[in-house]
């Protein structure tokens, strides 16, 4: 990759910042001096100037209204909400739950026409059977110490899922041979996970290719992303999501996706290799 999944949310937040900073400028104001005006403590205005804090509705407001640019407070507001939702904390999202996550996304399943998603670790959610989605969700649930609707947000997550057999979608999956074997769920369960796998693959809208173990790597190990179209990736870590619309990073990530692409093995072999896994739970 030729930049970090990063760099769209910092490079939006910092120029918020600088915009922020420029209509203080502008104003012929001081940081204390707005701080001032503001009500708030001399080393907010600093922070939020530099970028290390991330200004709210309300904060925006105030320096605005300070400043007298009363009129740039609406396009501030909505370049700070879009710049906030490229990176968001799992704890954050998590939140109230995980259910309202996933009736969130449903839109933009909905609207997509071509998926393509490569996945390190686990079965994609859009494939995951039950059992194995409340596997996967409850150790989610336990690590994050979230509230605990993992039986809801498992229904959310499976009706979210009808775009595999409903629409007019497209889906290109590419999974690590690894993941045949992570286990969150009982043997019994992961035996019908992989059966699902290899049930998926007779629909003709679903390409699903298997990176074997010991294939040559040109592209290595990266983390889990979902490609919307060629609009939005949305790259998954330990502790956030980050949403990448930036047109460089989109092409950066279809063009490793390619590049993964040509390691996998479909069709018959990527079946003995589903097939092989299920083998080793008998």
């Amino acid at each position: 990759m030729s930049s970090s999944p990063l760099s769209s949310a910092q490079a939006a937040r910092a120029a918020i910042a600088a915009r922020l900073q420029g209509i203080m400028q502008d104003a012929g104001l001081t940081g204390v001096e707005l701080a001032a005006l503001c009500g708030w403590h001399k080393s907010k205005s600093s922070r939020l100037a530099r970028g290390r804090t991330p200004p709210s509705d309300a904060d925006i407001r105030s320096w605005c209204t300070a400043c007298g640019a009363e009129d740039q407070i609406a396009d501030l507001i909505a370049a700070s909400r879009n710049a906030e939702s490229m990176y968001v904390e799992w704890r954050q999202a998590h939140r109230d739950g995980m259910r309202r996550v996933h009736e969130q996304t449903v839109p933009l399943y909905q609207r997509t026409s071509v998926f393509r998603v490569y996945s390190s670790s686990l079965v994609p959610g859009m494939l995951q059977t039950a059992e194995y989605a409340t596997g996967v969700l409850r150790s989610i649930t336990d690590f994050q110490g979230t509230p605990d609707d993992v039986t809801e947000a498992v229904e959310a997550r499976l009706n979210r899922s009808r775009v595999i057999r409903e629409g007019n979608h497209r889906f290109a999956l590419l999974l690590e041979e690894t993941v045949l074997y992570h286990h969150v769920c009982s043997d019994t369960a992961m035996v019908a996970q992989l059966d699902r796998l290899l049930q998926v693959m007779t629909q003709p809208n679903i390409a699903l290719g298997i990176i074997p173990f010991r294939t040559r790597r040109t592209i290595w190990p990266v983390e889990a992303f979902y490609a919307f179209d060629e609009a939005q990736v949305a790259v998954e870590t330990l502790t956030a999501e980050i949403n990448v619309h930036s047109p460089t990073e989109v092409r950066s990530y279809l063009k490793a996706f390619v590049g993964l692409s040509k390691m996998a093995v479909h069709g018959a072999k990527a079946r003995a290799c589903i097939t092989r896994a299920i083998d080793t739970l008998g």
